[in-house]
């Protein structure tokens, strides 16, 4: 059944696209990756840290702290916002099939506090996790931003506070905090023959002061980037994927390499970035550490230091 939704430069009525760009890769695609797959074997789960108290935000500006994934817990002293949730130990559509989790959440679900926003950026398992929306749900009640087609999903969720955005979207959540949903090269399946029936994206949040961008999950092409940045502004905090990316011929339409993640760093005029979307499920070829090996020559490369790009440690928080 078609979407009760206008066509525009990304839906052409039933599903979505990236504009010039093509699509997504299909099954023939998948069948081949999978048969020829080299994909270096990544060490056993360490044990759990133990784990610091949370850092506390100031009056004005935002903590950022890493759960793992794509899931940060986003900090001010008005607002309490966490992406892409995902606490289970299973990315996947039931608990025996999927990604098992490489590396324990750096925030349990229980030391997390009371969310205020969830800002949910596409429908793929290891960002949309339902088990963990509908935690918190039960616990928080939280107010949900995502792309156009999600409300019911999330609805299924137990989820009653949904705002539905197209890109370039804005929303005020709350008193000083305001959401743009901006665009990103990627797409969206849960379930055969259901690609693209829902948007994806990635988020500008102003709050406390600051203009965090979290880039959601997104391929990279020149000028894109920039264009995010010049219509919402240079971000003072980035959160930008840099795992997930073997082999290129199969990753690179929708998932970046660290490379191409300082580049987005530089094209929206980031001020400070950190790194998200690695060692904690293995969706991809790349060993656990290359990511993190690869961010630090691209640095190097590009006449940036370790601080201007951080890959955080599970747990491990920075403020803006």
């Amino acid at each position: 059944r078609s979407m009760r939704l206008p066509r525009s430069d990304h839906f052409n009525g039933k599903t979505f696209f990236n504009p010039g760009e093509k699509s997504d890769r299909g099954l023939r695609d998948l069948i081949r990756w999978k048969l020829t797959s080299r994909a270096v074997p990544w060490p056993r789960r360490p044990a759990a840290p133990r784990l610091a108290p949370l850092m506390e935000p100031g009056p004005e500006g935002i903590v950022a702290t890493w759960v793992g994934q794509s899931t940060f817990l986003l900090r001010t002293k008005a607002a309490t916002l966490l992406t892409d949730p995902i606490f289970s130990e299973v990315a996947g559509p039931v608990p025996w099939a999927g990604s098992r989790r490489a590396a324990p959440p750096g925030v349990t679900f229980d030391a997390t506090p009371r969310v205020d926003m969830v800002l949910l950026s596409h429908d793929h398992y290891d960002h949309c996790d339902l088990p963990s929306l509908r935690r918190l749900a039960r616990r928080d009640d939280p107010l949900v931003l995502a792309p156009l087609g999600h409300r019911p999903l999330l609805s299924g969720a137990g989820l009653r506070r949904i705002i539905e955005l197209d890109w370039w979207q804005s929303h005020a959540c709350a008193p000083g905090v305001e959401v743009t949903l901006v665009p990103a090269l990627h797409w969206c399946r849960r379930r055969p023959f259901a690609t693209n029936i829902r948007l994806w994206g990635g988020f500008m949040v102003r709050a406390g002061g600051r203009l965090v961008y979290f880039a959601g999950d997104s391929g990279y092409a020149k000028g894109f980037f920039g264009e995010i940045g010049r219509r919402c502004g240079a971000p003072d905090l980035a959160l930008i994927p840099i795992g997930a990316y073997e082999p290129r011929w199969f990753m690179k339409e929708a998932h970046m390499n660290p490379a191409e993640a300082v580049r987005v760093h530089l094209d929206v005029g980031a001020k400070r970035s950190l790194a998200m979307h690695w060692g904690t499920f293995q969706l991809a070829d790349e060993g656990y550490e290359e990511p993190v090996r690869a961010l630090e020559a691209a640095l190097h490369a590009a006449g940036l230091a370790a601080a201007d790009f951080c890959a955080l440690a599970p747990g491990a928080s920075a403020a803006a």
